[in-house]
């Protein structure tokens, strides 16, 4: 029992952890390329955006987590048609959040990337970034929610190659948007933005191998639901919430101190912290 307990353990664990660092060099990706592409001022301009995104990556792991895991209590007692509900409530949950963010990235984005440090310089490449990433957020959200559902539906394996083929793809994407098409900040986060919609498109799989499909319009969202789940995943919720408001103090201190060379150097730290902080987010829902 023990060597059965460690084996599904370490199973879980290491192709989560794998899938997050491939997660996080979505950012990654775009800090290396754009410091080619963009230099400093592009740096400067994505780390004034990354708090943002780091909030829309937060509520798609809460909604994701906090459903899944009670997804996963139900079907241990056999009750799949109440986990079936968990499922379909996290997806209409995770695309309500997803509809308010891109119309705030559609009419508010400009405001709030002046909010979070943009100056004169940086705000021609931080709101397009910016409003790009918030318009796809919807993707980001529900991608973190299926993720969860399908680890937690015995099929981790699954989960971790969609996180790499997203991460894979981004890269890709990345290089070709800012160097042979030059489209700038918005190829960076276009690329970004394509990488959520690839990985779905492979966890789809997962479901096209089920006998029976979700009944999305059978089941209703209601508010009982709705704090289930927040309850259930608002630890992962403030960990990305707490890094966002860190990572905007620092970039307002060092803006005032040394100007926008100085957050963009602190922004490639930050941005290689990431994959620190991944390792132990895949621990965790491992």
């Amino acid at each position: 029992m023990e060597k059965s307990l460690l084996k599904d353990f370490s199973k879980y664990v290491s192709l989560n952890i794998l899938g997050m660092i491939g997660v996080s060099f979505y950012i990654l990706a775009d800090t290396y390329y754009i410091a080619k592409a963009l230099g400093a001022t592009g740096i400067a301009a994505l780390n004034f955006a990354i708090p943002v995104f780091s909030i829309i990556h937060g509520i798609g792991l809460m909604i994701g987590i906090g459903g899944a895991a009670r997804f996963g209590i139900l079907k241990s007692r056999n009750k799949h048609k109440e986990g079936e509900a968990v499922f379909v409530g996290a997806l209409k949950l995770g695309i309500l959040a997803g509809l308010l963010f891109a119309a705030l990235g559609l009419f508010g984005s400009r405001a709030l990337s002046s909010v979070l440090g943009a100056d004169a310089i940086t705000l021609p490449l931080t709101h397009p970034y910016m409003a790009t990433i918030m318009v796809f957020a919807p993707f980001f959200i529900l991608n973190n929610t299926v993720l969860a559902f399908v680890r937690n539906d015995n099929n981790p394996r699954l989960a971790m190659l969609a996180m790499l083929g997203g991460s894979v793809s981004n890269v890709i994407l990345d290089y070709i948007f800012l160097f042979p098409f030059k489209m700038g900040m918005f190829g960076a986060a276009f690329a970004t933005s394509l990488a959520p919609i690839i990985s779905l498109g492979i966890l789809s799989i997962h479901f096209a191998r089920k006998k029976s499909r979700p009944a999305i319009l059978k089941h209703k969202l209601t508010r009982p639901a709705i704090k289930d789940i927040l309850n259930l995943g608002s630890s992962t919720f403030v960990m990305e919430v707490s890094s966002a408001v860190v990572l905007t103090t620092f970039n307002l201190l060092i803006l005032g101190l040394e100007g926008n060379k100085g957050v963009a150097a602190y922004g490639i730290v930050a941005n290689i912290a990431f994959v620190a902080v991944a390792i132990f987010t895949g621990l965790g829902q491992g």
